[in-house]
């Protein structure tokens, strides 16, 4: 059975960091490409950043540009996404994904995980 499972969120404040970690369980990481979504409420699920297979092509979101980082650890079977300089606008539940390429489209990704909160307040 394949899980995904997020970790590290939290409530901070505007400028802090957070850095979230998405392991993964029941598939093989190294076969997967990674992304990261979030939903804030009322809106849409929106992308976020995603790591191809092996690590070497990452891609991000206009609003996360700069101050997100992604990366993984197959050996671990676990992905990261680094958080700096947070906004009040990047309070959202955060859901790491699993599909066969890195993509910024929700069709792409087969597995999904529960998702962790991260609040910013304003």
């Amino acid at each position: 059975q394949v899980q995904l499972v997020e970790s590290g969120g939290g409530l901070v404040q505007a400028g802090a960091s957070l850095r979230l970690a998405c392991a993964a369980s029941g598939l093989t990481l190294s076969s997967y490409a990674m992304g990261w979504f979030r939903q804030a409420p009322g809106k849409e699920r929106e992308f976020v950043a995603a790591v191809s297979k092996s690590g070497g092509l990452t891609y991000y979101a206009n609003s996360v540009k700069g101050r997100f980082t992604v990366s993984r650890e197959n050996a671990k079977d676990t992905v990261y996404l680094e958080m700096n300089s947070l906004k009040p606008e990047d309070t959202a539940v955060y859901v790491c994904a699993a599909g066969l390429v890195p993509d910024t489209s929700e069709a792409r990704y087969g597995y999904w995980g529960q998702g962790t909160q991260v609040t910013v307040p304003s």
